[in-house]
């Protein structure tokens, strides 16, 4: 949970982001990535992707940061993680924006991946804190 004195400010534009920022600024946010993020910098834009991409159109966060000159970066879900075994097999690091907003946030807030990770994987994907895996 974020503590009350946590307050973000959102402003709305129809421009676009390679508009209003540097390209080395930004950081385009996407599973697919090499590079994990592994500190928040302040003097950084982060883009949460808004495309589900995880099934017919794999990596096409990927590609459009590519196409785009932009540097990458995916959440340390597998440095912090472990798969969960399930009986539908299924693991997915693909998380929806409001999901990636809270890991984010919570981080920002403790400095902390794993309690920021548990604050934003639901168990649906899969994935548990090891603390969380029941021998």
């Amino acid at each position: 949970l974020l503590s009350p004195s946590c307050i973000f400010q959102m402003d709305t534009t129809h421009e676009s982001y390679l508009d209003l920022f540097p390209l080395d600024a930004i950081v385009y946010l996407t599973p697919d990535s090499e590079n994990v993020l592994e500190d928040i910098d302040p003097s950084k834009v982060y883009v949460l992707g808004g495309l589900v991409d995880e099934s017919i159109h794999k990596k096409l966060t990927l590609q459009r940061a590519e196409e785009q000159s932009l540097q990458t970066a995916r959440l340390p879900i597998r440095e912090y993680m472990v798969k969960a075994i399930n009986t539908k097999n299924y693991h997915s690091e693909t998380l929806a924006i409001n999901q990636v907003f809270d890991v984010l946030s919570t981080y920002y807030e403790t400095r902390s991946w794993p309690a920021a990770l548990k604050a934003g994987v639901s168990s649906g994907k899969g994935y548990v804190l090891p603390d969380a895996v029941k021998e």
